[in-house]
């Protein structure tokens, strides 16, 4: 058996009204845990063209990419200690741009959460991700000091 290579992810924190978006997963990996909507770069995408068809395919909302926010490295090991899974997730910060969030089958429930007031149960690293995506959307809704 080969060792699982790393798999390159992105999401999106997408802002609305100071809110940021997340979804609580319906299927595994992370099953039952809040986290930002995303998921797998297909070839030929680019990180922030992957993250905004995430996002509309996951939870049907369109959003703008801001810039990236960090990185997340999830690492699953299986019973024995063997490395089983390794995904390195490029995680944005995005600006909401039309559509009404809905549910779908990964993700079982969403909300818009105040950055400071995350629910409990979420993903490893997601905290930090979302404070330095809103501190980048802040910065996108700064007037202009040139005017």
């Amino acid at each position: 058996m080969s060792t699982p290579r790393p798999v390159l992810a992105t999401s999106a924190a997408v802002f609305r009204d100071g809110r940021v978006l997340l979804a609580r997963r319906g299927q595994r990996p992370s099953l039952g845990l809040w986290t930002l909507p995303g998921g797998r770069v297909e070839p030929g995408e680019t990180l922030a063209q992957a993250a905004m068809r995430e996002v509309m395919e996951e939870v049907g909302v369109a959003c703008a990419i801001l810039g990236v926010a960090g990185a997340v490295d999830v690492i699953r090991h299986d019973a024995a200690g063997g490395l089983s899974a390794h995904y390195v997730v490029v995680s944005h910060a995005a600006r909401w741009v039309s559509g009404e969030p809905a549910t779908g089958p990964e993700a079982a429930e969403i909300g818009w959460f105040a950055p400071d007031a995350l629910p409990d149960d979420v993903t490893p690293g997601l905290a930090g991700i979302v404070e330095a995506a809103h501190a980048l959307a802040i910065a996108d809704d700064a007037p202009d000091a040139l005017g």
